[in-house]
C-alpha cells in the first residue's frame, strides 16, 4: 500500500513462458542498482555544494541551478519517457538511460566550470528520466502474482529509501577523501552490473499496441517547467523585474497549450488508437486525486528545502566535515522509512485523509521549530526539527501515493502512476528552487561585512562572500583572527535570518496543505 503506484505502472508484458523464480529475484536485484543510483544522487550532491562553490567559484544562483537542473529536466520528461518505454521496450530504454547516465556522470565529474556542471546535470536529468519509469514497469512485468509483487515492491521501496539515507554518507565521505567530482563518478561502478548481466536476466516488455511518440508534447512539457522555475529564481534573487514575470508568463502559456493539446489528442484517441495523449489531464478533475497530488508535491517540497539549508549550516557554520554532517542526518532519513511503514496499518483505523493531514502537520511543526528557534546553540535543534519533518514526510508521501492511484479509474492507473512520480520530482525541484532562492536572496540582502575587509582581501573574494555562505567562509580564512571572526559572525547572522524567513514561508504552506487535506480527503474511507 505504501507505494501503490508501482503496481499499476506497466501494461501487457511481452515476455512469454515460465521463468525460474530465482531469475526473477536476480532481475529484481539488478533493477535495484539504478534505483540506488537515482536515490543516492538525489541527496549526495547537496553535501558537495560547499566544495563545488569553493572549487568552481559558483555564484548563489549557479549553485541552485547545479542542484535544480537535474530534477527540472527529469520531472519534465518522466511522463514522456514512460510513454516512450511502452513503445520501444522498457528494458531497452532502461539500458539506454543507464549507459547514458554513467557516461555523462563520468564527464561531468571533471567539469571545469559551474556552467559545464549545470549542463552535465541537465544531461543526467535526461537519462535519469529513462530509469525510474522503466524499473517500475519491469517490476510489474516480472512479478505478475500479487503476493510476490508486493514483496518485490517492498524491496524496491527499501532500496530507494536506503539509497536516500546512504546518499549523505556516501557524498560526504567521497568529498572529504577525494573531491566533489567523485560524487558523480561513483555512478559508473554502480551501473555496471545492470549493463553486464541485465540483457540475460531481465525480460523485455512493451505495449503491444503503442501509439505514436508525441514529440510536440514532450517539447511542451519542458517549455512549461523551465521558464516558470527560471522566473521564480529571478524574482527571488533580483526582485520584481519584467524579465522574471515574462518568463513565468511564458511557462504558464505553454502549460495552457500543453493542456489543450492533451485534451484534443484524447478526443482523437476515441476513434484513432494510434494517437494518444502523453498525459490524461482529465484525472485532475477528481478532487481527491488533485489534493493528493498537492500533498505529494508539498511533502517533498518541505523535505528538499530543509535539506538544502541544513547541509550548508552543518558544514559551513558548525564546521562539520561532509561525512559527519551526512551521518548526522541519517536518523531523520530512516524515520521517513519507518513512518511510511507504520501508517500502512494505521489507515485501517484512521481515515487516510487524516493521516495525510497529520503528516503535513508534522512537517509544519518541524518548520515551526526552525522559524522560531535559536540556531546559535549547535545543530541539535535543527536535527530534531528534521526528524519531526521526516516523520511527517514519510506518512504524507506514503498515503498520498495510495490515494492518487485509488482515485483514478483502473484503466488510467498507469497515467496516475506517472503523474505521481512527476509530482515527486516537481516537489523536490520547487523545494530547492523556491526556498533556496528565498534563502539566497535573504542572505545577500542581510549580509553586512565589517569595515576593513576590502583592504585585506581580493575584490573577487569579497564579492563571492556577498553571493554565498561558502564564499564568506572562504573569505574568513584569508583574514587575521579578529576580522575573520567578525566576517563569520556576519555571515551566520545573514544566513540564519534567511533560514528564519524561509522556514516561516514553508510553515504557512504546510499548514495550509494540512487544512486542505483534512477537508477534501476526509470522505475517503478507511482501508479494508
Amino acid at each position: 500500500m505504501s507505494i501503490p503506484s508501482i503496481t499499476a505502472a506497466a501494461s501487457t508484458p511481452a515476455a512469454t513462458g515460465p521463468r525460474a523464480p530465482w531469475r526473477d529475484w536476480v532481475a529484481l536485484a539488478l533493477l535495484m542498482f539504478p534505483v540506488l543510483l537515482v536515490a543516492v544522487d538525489n541527496t549526495a550532491l547537496t553535501f558537495a555544494l560547499p566544495a563545488i562553490a569553493s572549487s568552481l567559484t559558483a555564484s548563489g544562483v549557479e549553485l541552485l541551478w547545479i542542484v535544480d537542473a537535474y530534477p527540472l529536466v527529469l520531472a519534465g520528461l518522466l511522463v514522456a519517457m514512460g510513454s516512450l518505454g511502452d513503445r520501444i521496450g522498457r528494458r531497452r530504454l532502461l539500458f539506454v538511460g543507464s549507459a547514458g547516465f554513467a557516461a555523462v556522470s563520468a564527464v561531468t565529474a571533471f567539469a571545469p566550470s559551474a556552467e559545464w556542471l549545470i549542463a552535465g546535470r541537465a544531461g543526467l536529468g535526461l537519462f535519469g528520466a529513462m530509469l525510474m519509469p522503466s524499473t517500475l514497469s519491469l517490476i510489474r512485468n516480472i512479478f505478475p502474482q500479487p503476493n510476490r509483487r508486493r514483496l518485490a515492491v517492498a524491496i524496491w521501496a527499501a532500496g530507494f529509501s536506503g539509497g536516500a539515507a546512504l546518499g549523505p554518507i556516501v557524498g560526504g565521505w567521497l568529498v572529504e577523501h577525494f573531491w566533489w567530482g567523485a560524487v558523480l563518478l561513483v555512478a559508473v561502478p554502480i551501473i555496471l552490473p545492470l549493463l553486464l548481466l541485465g540483457p540475460a536476466l531481465i525480460p523485455e516488455s512493451r505495449d503491444p499496441k503503442p501509439g505514436r511518440v508525441d514529440v510536440p508534447s514532450i517539447a511542451l512539457s519542458l517549455l512549461v517547467m523551465v521558464p516558470v522555475v527560471y522566473g521564480i529564481k529571478a524574482l527571488a534573487t533580483h526582485g520584481p523585474a519584467p524579465e522574471a514575470f515574462a518568463s513565468i508568463g511564458t511557462g504558464l502559456l505553454m502549460g495552457y497549450v500543453f493542456i489543450r493539446r492533451q485534451r484534443a489528442l484524447a478526443r482523437i484517441h476515441r476513434t484513432d488508437h494510434s494517437t494518444a495523449p502523453m498525459l490524461d489531464v482529465s484525472l485532475f478533475g477528481n478532487r481527491i486525486f488533485s489534493t493528493a497530488i498537492v500533498a505529494n508535491v508539498l511533502a517533498l517540497f518541505s523535505f528538499n528545502g530543509f535539506i538544502l539549508f541544513l547541509a550548508q549550516h552543518l558544514q559551513l557554520l558548525e564546521g562539520q566535515s561532509p561525512s559527519a554532517s551526512g551521518v548526522a542526518m541519517v536518523p531523520a532519513l530512516i524515520a521517513t522509512v519507518v513512518a511510511g511503514l507504520l501508517v500502512v496499518p494505521l489507515v485501517r483505523k484512521v481515515r487516510p485523509g487524516f493521516v495525510v493531514a497529520g503528516g503535513l502537520l508534522l512537517s509544519a511543526a518541524g518548520y515551526f521549530v526552525v522559524a522560531f528557534g535559536d540556531h546559535s546553540q549547535g545543530p541539535s535543534l535543527l536535527l530534531a526539527a528534521l526528524l519531526v519533518l521526516c516523520l511527517g514526510v514519510g506518512a504524507a508521501e506514503t498515503i498520498s501515493n495510495d490515494l492518487i492511484l485509488g482515485a483514478a479509474p483502473a484503466d488510467k492507473a498507469g497515467a496516475a502512476a506517472a503523474i505521481s512520480e512527476t509530482g515527486y520530482e516537481v516537489g523536490s525541484l520547487l523545494g530547492t528552487a523556491i526556498l533556496g532562492s528565498i534563502l539566497t536572496a535573504s542572505y545577500q540582502g542581510n549580509l553586512r561585512l565589517p569595515a576593513g575587509v576590502s583592504e585585506l582581501a581580493p575584490a573577487a573574494a569579497t564579492s563571492q562572500a556577498g553571493e554565498t555562505l561558502a564564499g564568506a567562509v572562504d573569505l574568513a580564512r584569508m583574514l587575521p583572527a579578529p576580522l575573520a571572526e567578525a566576517v563569520t559572525a556576519a555571515a551566520r547572522t545573514a544566513f540564519d535570518s534567511g533560514v528564519h524567513v524561509t522556514a516561516s514561508i514553508a510553515l504557512v504552506l504546510m499548514s495550509g496543505a494540512c487544512v486542505l487535506a483534512a477537508v477534501v480527503l476526509r470522505s475517503v474511507p478507511k482501508a479494508q
